[in-house]
């Protein structure tokens, strides 16, 4: 996999992007707090530099009581394309635009490692899914026992 990195062209280096973080909860100082953190975990990541960011005040979420919801606009420069494709799945953005470079050149062989690293994440996912599945149909059926027993008593 390092000679897939030395194969990749200028155009896939250094690439300036923006991510839209949304959160939602409360209270609103915590969704700042939160954001914050977030952006501050983001310019600790190898290879990566947050160039600028802006959170937005919180509001209230329509029809709800006391939850709300804020964003943060992240300007980040990632050193290739592997890390743009990683933060992407690490921070699951609501936007992302690439600012530059204007044309991004891959090899088969970059294609080849984003494919397959959004692969192996996917099924990652998809095992957690099923996991899940199972647990609720196993809580679900404990819970039909539970009400038949009582029923019985």
């Amino acid at each position: 996999m390092n000679s897939n990195k030395k194969e990749m062209s200028d155009d896939t280096k250094d690439i300036g992007m923006l991510m839209i973080l949304e959160i939602l909860g409360r209270p609103p100082e915590h969704l700042k707090e939160t954001l914050n953190e977030i952006i501050k975990r983001i310019n600790e990541e190898k290879g990566v530099k947050v160039k600028e960011s802006k959170i937005q005040e919180p509001t209230l979420v329509k029809d709800q009581k006391d939850f709300y919801t804020t964003f943060a606009e992240i300007e980040v420069e990632v050193e290739d394309i592997m890390l743009l494709a990683a933060l992407v799945f690490k921070y699951m953005p609501a936007h992302i635009e690439v600012l530059s470079p204007e044309t991004l050149k891959l090899s088969n062989n970059s294609w080849n490692e984003i494919f397959n690293e959004i692969t192996r994440r996917l099924h990652g996912y998809d095992e957690i899914a099923r996991i899940l599945q199972n647990e609720k149909m196993i809580l679900e059926n404990k819970l039909r026992e539970l009400m038949e027993e009582k029923k019985d008593k």
